[in-house]
């Protein structure tokens, strides 16, 4: 058994927190919001973030970072991934960074254009070697009712992969190692702007045929843009690719899909934002991924059109008109 501190308690983080205690770890999830820790070690329940959950009565939760920096074999970051250097910093004279540091977050920082492993090097002065990422198709409100999934453990280092593994692996929930870090993180990020773009077909009333098209496309793209990183293409034919990106641009539980749908019905950002108030990292992340793309010349019109529409320089129907504009080149 190892103690893992889970930093945040949202949906994300407490679904993760309940696989932690199913694989037989003792789990402690810190959160900023009193209330929803009262709830937790009161009644065994976020009803906030995922009502009718009923979680195992051995997750505690608790307000002080102090306690679950001391209490943990592990961290797991857990929280949105734009606020990430913010906590970072408040955290950074504290944080043990002698323990391993798993990222659950998927995005690129809106203002310097960084991965999340990059903002905890950068920010705590952690060693790559200690960090790694745990990522795929991964929806907070079906994982919460044990329904079979997988995820993907990535890391630089096999032996922090396999502790992931170690922590994360369930009758229900299977994790996979890989040490494409970048590919991965990559990955996961780009996969919410195609979700959008997808959702945005849907609000127009578009059927399989686009989104299929939006799809297969958009996974062209997140593998050109991966592997100027120096990604491996293969990659993005696994969970933390195919499958991360078919569940976010298939599920009306995905966060990036159900904005996208919103948006295309008003054709206004104001509109869609008053309409949903959860964190959507496709919409902060999508300028900065088209930014990453263009330093290494790679064209990504899908993003690109998702970027201009997130930005309010085009429509959603304008994002549609212009990628059937786009030059034919080799679909491959």
């Amino acid at each position: 058994m190892s103690r893992v501190s889970v930093l945040g308690s949202g949906a994300w983080g407490t679904t993760l927190a309940q696989v932690l205690a199913d694989a037989g770890h003792d789990v402690l999830i810190w959160g900023r919001n009193a209330s929803v820790v009262h709830e937790i070690n009161s009644d065994h329940t976020n009803h906030t973030f995922l009502p009718g959950a009923q979680l195992p009565s051995t997750i505690r939760a608790t307000n002080d970072v102090s306690e679950a920096f001391s209490f943990a074999d592990a961290l797991v970051l857990a929280i949105p991934a734009q606020s990430l250097r913010e906590n970072l910093l408040v955290w950074k004279s504290t944080f043990p960074v002698d323990k391993p540091i798993i990222s659950t977050l998927k995005g690129i920082e809106a203002d310097t254009h960084s991965r999340m492993t990059e903002i905890v090097v950068n920010e705590l002065g952690a060693s790559l070697e200690n960090i790694g990422l745990i990522t795929g198709p991964n929806l907070a409100a079906e994982m919460i009712l044990r329904q079979p999934a997988g995820a993907v453990a990535a890391s630089v280092n096999p032996s922090v992969s396999a502790l992931i593994i170690k922590l994360f692996t369930t009758p229900y929930f299977r994790v996979y190692p890989s040490q494409d870090l970048v590919g991965c993180e990559l990955a996961g990020a780009t996969k919410s702007v195609i979700a959008l773009a997808v959702g945005m077909a849907v609000g127009l009333d578009l059927g399989e045929n686009t989104q299929s098209m939006i799809i297969t496309r958009g996974l062209s793209e997140v593998a050109r843009f991966g592997q100027a990183y120096g990604a491996d293409p293969l990659t993005n034919l696994g969970l933390a690719g195919m499958g991360d990106l078919v569940a976010s641009c298939g599920s009306a539980l995905s966060r990036n899909r159900t904005f996208g749908e919103v948006l295309g019905r008003t054709g206004s950002m104001d509109k869609t934002r008053a309409h949903v108030s959860k964190t959507v990292e496709g919409v902060a992340s999508a300028p900065a991924i088209l930014e990453l793309a263009h330093r290494v010349g790679v064209e990504v019109p899908i993003i690109e059109a998702v970027a201009d529409v997130v930005s309010g320089n085009i429509t959603p129907n304008q994002a549609l008109d212009r990628l059937m504009t786009v030059p034919l080149e080799e679909e491959i």
